[in-house]
């Protein structure tokens, strides 16, 4: 109880203080299993992604974030755990032995979605990082699950670092076409058609 009323002051919240608006330019809000990749630029990226998705979708999707940022302390982790539901990766690779991606792996084969960013960090510049290779081999391993691009648009300038308070900037976020993978597609060709489908949702100026 006290979890779906967290989630719904923090969707409520988060639509209001951005004015976000969720643009289906290539795809529509299907209730299919997808993984949702995204530009990262502000802590607050996969919340306002998560909080923008219908509540029938959200319901069954899982953002992807770092164990050791959001294990930090109870508050964190009761809304990593009981209020998003994400899908907790181990990023400073403690067991040098295990599968980085067993736990993304783990929540498709159960039937989530995720919401992955594959530049692996923040980017406080324009454009994109380059793309880790996570996304590919999910891509890869599941072929049957559908991988759409989504640009965040002014979000790190609706929340600057250093300010408290949100600036009235409109914030956007562009959900793409499906990206499929040929099946002799080698990685370094997907991740950079991976990459150039999330750029051309991007505002002009980006």
């Amino acid at each position: 109880m006290l979890a779906s009323l967290v989630a719904f002051f923090i969707t409520s919240g988060a639509r209001l203080l951005t004015g976000a608006r969720a643009l289906w330019l290539g795809s529509t809000a299907q209730p299919v299993q997808r993984i949702y990749y995204a530009n990262h630029s502000s802590h607050g990226d996969f919340v306002l992604l998560w909080a923008s998705l219908p509540a029938e979708l959200r319901k069954r999707t899982r953002p992807v974030a770092g164990s050791d940022y959001w294990m930090k302390g109870t508050l964190r982790s009761f809304l990593i755990q009981r209020v998003f539901n994400g899908v907790l990766v181990d990023r400073q690779r403690s067991d040098p032995n295990a599968n980085p991606l067993q736990a993304m792996l783990d929540a498709l084969a159960e039937g989530d979605s995720l919401i992955v960013f594959p530049e692996g960090t923040r980017n406080l510049e324009e454009g994109l990082l380059p793309f880790k290779a996570g996304l590919y081999h999910l891509a890869k391993a599941r072929p049957d699950v559908e991988v759409i691009p989504v640009w965040i648009a002014n979000l790190n300038r609706v929340m600057p670092k250093g300010r408290a308070l949100p600036l009235p900037l409109l914030c956007t976020l562009n959900f793409g076409a499906p990206l499929g993978m040929g099946e002799e597609e080698g990685k370094e060709a997907f991740l950079e058609r991976a990459r150039d489908a999330l750029l051309a949702l991007a505002p002009e100026e980006v």
